[in-house]
């Protein structure tokens, strides 16, 4: 009689070993959804490409964060990286990352950039993708007027 017994609580705490190693992979792995064509493909490259500041690209910016944050014990996932045509030669590029702060709270934000592909130019979109994107000399505002 208690050997069916053992056998069930035996099952019961694999499943549960089995079910918690999934969700761990499941968490702890970006996914890589695939561009649906060559635009696309060149609108993530050329976000992920371009200079981020105190990186050399944003992907390794990116990357960098998700390394610091891990290296002090704290959660953190990225997100997949996904591209949304807009218009014409415009694609927007978006990923979430969710990091923990020190305290334990889970944080989420969504990294928007705009890929313009016909100036080869990339634009922050949101405010956490311009705390990593340098602003272009273009793109800095002109002086104020003088006060006379």
């Amino acid at each position: 009689m208690r050997f069916p017994v053992y056998r069930l609580v035996h099952f019961i705490v694999v499943a549960i070993m089995v079910i918690g190693g999934l969700y761990y992979i499941w968490t702890s792995m970006p996914i890589v959804e695939e561009p649906k064509d060559e635009h696309e493909a060149e609108a993530l490259a050329l976000v992920q490409s371009h200079p981020a500041i105190g990186a050399p690209t944003i992907l390794d910016a990116m990357q960098a964060h998700v390394d610091s944050m891990k290296a002090r014990g704290q959660g953190v996932r990225l997100g997949e990286w996904r591209v949304h045509h807009v218009e014409q030669d415009i694609y927007e590029v978006r990923v979430q990352l969710r990091d923990q702060s020190v305290r334990g709270q889970w944080f989420e934000r969504e990294f928007i950039w705009h890929a313009h592909l016909g100036l080869k130019k990339v634009n922050a979109a949101s405010l956490p993708a311009d705390g990593f994107t340098p602003k272009a000399p273009e793109d800095e505002p002109a002086p104020p007027f003088p006060d006379f």
